[in-house]
């Protein structure tokens, strides 16, 4: 008994080890499991708001195992470890890490205002974190620049960033603009930024739909333009273009349709007081009047020629965007369909626009991707620009005679230049030219890239890449035989621009310890092909096929062919410098090679160096918890402008005809042009800046000031008639440009129900010319006008580029003559004017612009309003010149003219003695303050709760009203003040308007849905 129980105390004592090692092993066991088990992880994910988050991703980091967001903001992740760590992020959202910790449920909550600085921006050949930035870089989302119901690109840039400045050119449809990136640098070169897209140049971005642009990047200061050398002076903006995510397939769609008038309409005399004006000409000039009492008794009000020229006009977008993929292959499609009619009838613009980007992952050493956008668009417009007594339509639409209508009583067009001994040769009946006159564009444009990336070890990238682009285009003229005096009248003109380019970088990213290095080297190609071709045909049997029948002419014209091309060769590096995210560096160098530049002159170098410091990363700034981030910024660097004639510097041959012995014979003979030896243009800009962050990044601040000297300005140079050639281009002058820029954002409130975002900037810029050969000064355009012939802007040094130049006046004297002031401060008539009595009369270059946007979301309800303002520019108006003041011709002319103008009675009268023996000169009573601010964009929209009425399947809808341009205050009384007559790359004959194509202001209704 006594061994029996001995032996069960031993059983005992081993059964208690044995299950304590048993247990052990099962506490072991299933930590082990617990950690090499994989399982499946799901949550949702929501603001601290409460409100859910839709389209987040969720990363197992480390790894491509990634999904999205739903319409709920749950999620679910299949096969992750227990030990992993999740990535969590959202657009404009702090990425947040999250352990796993064996956890099968994981709820997230984002803090909205906390703003990405860690976020990417497109820098060139690369992309670069927002904190790491040293230069001058301004973002703004894609969805941004779709607020504004916009037909371009380039429009729907006016006052989203500092320092751009876009004038409109004209508000045709499609029309273009002028875009400054802190202010002008050259004469005779382009002023236009650099396009880039998806990392190639693009020579017209107006070819793109604005919903497929994810992001834009614009690089103003020389440190972020260098990269670019050549082609960096003006700026560069960078477009990226969406792309696809792992996860869910997204489908979204935008569509709205807007109806346009007219901003205003001119109060003009109505048929009455047009023959009491005429009266009164006539009697001043011969002593009798033309209509008796009788007439004007019974004329009435007549004819509004405005109603018959405009019309409210509807515009209509359509665009549908799908993405999604998986782990390795990603895919972004874009479709959109854009028609715009114009306020002046049968004009019109059209646009389809298709975009396909994929990107796929071989293996964990190479990736492909692939992006091609093609764009057809078709513009019908009519010839808009300048004209003077009735020969353009636009002037002729408000001059035309009210005392007469459009036909005649056999229906066919009456003619304006037929109706008074006065009345102006060449006075175009308005209606005939729009329905006969026709005129109109295609132009098909295709863009694609594809570019293969290798990451042979950890931290190098390899890139190269390749880019074609071609562009088609036609323009159709057709005078049609129902024209009065017309036979039928076509030409055709067409082209082809064939661009290739390609990118080789080779980039090496690391980190050791608190230092983290950043280089990329790499050489880029372009070349770029243009033919174009034309010719005429007058004289057809008929109208059906129009120009596509040119070769029926009965008198055909003399055919027309071109070829240029150029090319450029270049290579580039970059490296940035980062100890412990405080102390920032980035140095920079492009070397350029350009078959533009004759020889010893074909290469260009341009450096920069740019140094931040991150204040807010300090120990002393830990205690200063609302101060979330301070850096400043320095920088310096030099660019190029290449935007000179392919040849310029070629001394070639130009076909043509010479007659000998009374026979034609054809050769060649040298150009007009003598060729020069020319240095590059080039700019050396210095920047300083400074960025704030309060508040957990709430309230963000950008400031920057710069100072840019371009030097070796080209420009023609006439040369005497013993050179044998009429001019030259020159290296002629400097021109210095400075400015500050200043731009906040704000996120004001921040809760549940109730948000409210504000942003701002404002814009300085000053320019002076500081150096030109020989003090000579530059005119700009000669205008030939029947009331006055001269040039108008001028380039002088040590004035801002392109003033106004001229005479002033000082009122009238006894017989309402106007009085000019000469130099010496007499008062003279025109006749005593002398060339050397010019001065300065304005300055087309603003003083600022500025912008401002705020955001109300209230629940479901959100409301927004965008103000845009250009201050202290002038503006020199030859519309007002030729309507209200060339007299005695039978032009039609504003109402206050017949009750304000000069007689005996009002010598202090606006408008002159009114007399066809008026001619005037380039003077100070034709420049207006262009000043305005104006209410850009108003907008109310809903959002439908799709998941409180059963249609989950739908993640987004919304619908809103908005209003553009509806209201602008200021003192300008032409149409719109935001114009530009003259512009374009250039900016010489800048600050004109000169019967350009009237703005529109429209009303709007949209939707945006997402799938």
């Amino acid at each position: 008994m006594e061994k029996h129980l001995t032996l069960s105390k031993k059983t005992k004592q081993f059964s208690c080890k044995f299950r304590a090692v048993l247990i052990l092993m099962f506490v072991l066991t299933g930590s082990i499991n617990l950690i090499a088990q994989n399982l499946n992880l799901t949550g949702n994910v929501k603001f601290t708001s409460g409100e859910t988050v839709i389209g987040a991703t969720v990363l197992l980091k480390g790894t491509h195992n990634g999904t999205t967001t739903d319409v709920e903001g749950n999620y679910i992740l299949r096969n992750v470890p227990a030990n992993g760590t999740l990535e969590i992020s959202y657009v404009g959202i702090e990425k947040q890490e999250i352990k796993i910790e064996g956890r099968s449920r994981i709820d997230i909550t984002l803090k909205e205002e906390s703003i990405v600085l860690d976020e990417f921006v497109a820098v060139g050949y690369g992309t670069m974190k927002k904190s790491d930035l040293t230069g001058s870089v301004s973002s703004i989302s894609g969805d941004k620049m779709r607020e504004i119901p916009s037909s371009t690109i380039s429009q729907a840039l006016q006052g989203r960033t500092a320092g751009v400045v876009v004038q409109q050119n004209t508000g045709t449809p499609g029309g273009t603009v002028q875009i400054r990136i802190r202010g002008n640098n050259s004469i005779m070169g382009d002023n236009e930024p650099l396009w880039v897209v998806d990392g190639f140049p693009l020579s017209n971005a107006n070819m793109l739909n604005l919903a497929d642009i994810e992001t834009i990047d614009v690089l103003k200061d020389a440190s972020a333009t260098a990269i670019f050398g050549a082609r960096g002076a003006n700026g560069v903006v960078i477009v990226t273009t969406k792309k696809g995510k792992a996860g869910r397939t997204k489908v979204t769609y935008e569509g709205r349709l807007s109806i346009q008038k007219i901003i205003k309409k001119f109060d003009m005399l109505n048929a009455s007081e047009y023959m009491q004006l005429m009266n009164i000409q006539q009697e001043n000039d011969f002593g009798t009047k033309y209509f008796s009492e009788t007439d004007i008794t019974n004329a009435g009000t007549g004819t509004d020629w405005q109603d018959l020229v405009y019309r409210s006009a509807p515009l209509h977008e359509h665009s549908v965007n799908i993405s999604g993929g998986n782990d390795k292959t990603k895919f972004s499609i874009g479709a959109s369909f854009f028609d715009q009619l114009g306020i002046l009838r049968n004009t019109d613009y059209d646009r389809i626009t298709l975009r396909t980007g994929i990107d796929h992952e071989i293996n964990k050493i190479f990736s492909v991707s692939v992006n091609t956008i093609l764009s057809r668009a078709t513009t019908k417009t009519k010839t808009t620009v300048g004209g003077q007594r009735g020969n353009s339509i636009l002037h002729s639409a408000i001059a035309a005679p009210p005392t007469v209508g459009p036909y005649n009583d056999d229906g066919s067009y009456h003619r304006l230049d037929e109706d008074y001994p006065f009345s102006a040769t060449g006075f175009v009946n308005p209606v005939a030219y729009l329905n006969e006159k026709n005129r109109q564009w295609f132009r098909n444009r295709v863009m694609t890239n594809l570019s293969l990336t290798i990451k042979p070890i950890q931290d190098i990238s390899i890139v190269t890449a390749a880019n074609i682009q071609n562009s088609e285009y036609r323009w159709d003229r057709y005078d049609t035989r129902k024209y009065p005096e017309s036979t039928g009248s076509a030409g055709i003109e067409v082209s082809n621009t064939l661009e290739l380019s390609t990118n080789n970088t080779i980039s090496y990213n690391k980190t050791i310890g608190l230092h983290s290095i950043s280089a990329m080297a790499g050489t880029t190609y372009e070349q770029m092909t243009y033919k174009p071709f034309s010719t005429t045909g007058d004289g057809y049997i008929h109208d059906i096929l129009e120009s596509y029948d040119i070769g029926a002419a009965t008198t055909p014209g003399v055919p027309s062919s071109d070829y240029s091309k150029w090319q450029i060769l270049s290579f580039l590096g970059r490296f940035n410098y980062s100890y412990d995210s405080k102390y920032l560096a980035t140095f920079s160098i492009r070397r350029d090679g350009s078959s533009r530049y004759s020889e010893g002159q074909k290469w260009g170098t341009f450096p920069s160096a740019a140094l931040a410091w991150r204040v807010s990363n300090e120990n002393f700034m830990k205690n200063l918890k609302f101060v979330s981030n301070l850096k400043l910024r320095a920088g310096y660097g030099v660019t190029g402008n290449t935007s000179i004639s392919p040849y310029q510097t070629i001394n070639y041959l130009a076909s043509g005809t010479a007659v000998l012995n009374k026979q034609l014979y054809p050769g060649f003979d040298p150009k007009d042009n003598y060729p020069g030896s020319l240095k590059w243009e080039s700019t050396a800009q210095t920047n300083v800046g400074i960025d704030l962050g309060l508040f957990d990044h709430r309230i963000q601040v950008t400031a920057d000031y710069y100072v840019k000297n371009t030097k070796d300005l080209l420009n023609n140079v006439q040369l005497p008639p013993s050179a044998g050639y009429g001019s030259t281009v020159k290296n002629i002058g400097k021109i210095k440009n400075q400015g500050f820029e200043f731009q906040i954002d704000a996120f004001a409130i921040n809760s549940k129900d109730f948000k409210w975002n504000i942003s701002g900037n404002i814009s300085f810029n000053k320019n002076k010319v500081k150096e030109l050969s020989g003090h000579q000064d530059i005119p700009g355009t000669w205008y030939s006008l029947s009331w006055m012939g001269d040039y108008i802007n001028l380039i002088r040094e040590g004035q801002p580029f392109g003033i106004f130049y001229g005479y002033k006046e000082n009122g009238y004297d006894e017989n309402g003559n106007i009085l000019y002031v000469n130099k010496a401060g007499e008062n003279v008539l025109k006749a005593g004017l002398k060339e050397e009595d010019k001065t300065y009369i304005g300055d087309p270059n603003p003083d600022f612009t500025y912008s401002f946007n705020s955001t109300l979301d209230y629940k479901d309800f959100s409301f927004s309003f965008f103000l845009q303002g250009v201050q202290g520019n002038d503006i020199y108006n030859l519309s007002m010149g030729t309507t209200n003041y060339d007299y005695g011709w039978g032009l039609n002319t504003f109402k206050e003219v017949l009750y304000n103008h000069w007689t005996p009675e009002t010598p202090n009268a606006k408008y002159p003695k009114i007399s066809n023996k008026n001619t005037y000169v380039v003077s100070d009573r034709f420049v207006y303050n262009g000043s305005y601010i104006r209410l850009k964009n108003i907008e109310l929209a809903y959002s439908i709760p799709t998941k409180k009425l059963g249609a989950a399947w739908i993640s987004k809808a919304q619908v809103y009203v908005s209003a553009q341009n509806l209201f602008t205050i200021t003192d300008y009384p032409w149409y719109d003040p935001d114009v530009n007559s003259r512009g374009g790359s250039t900016s010489v004959n800048q600050g004109i308007d000169h019967y350009s194509y009237p703005s529109a202001k429209s009303y709007t209704f949209g939707v945006r849905l997402e799938f």
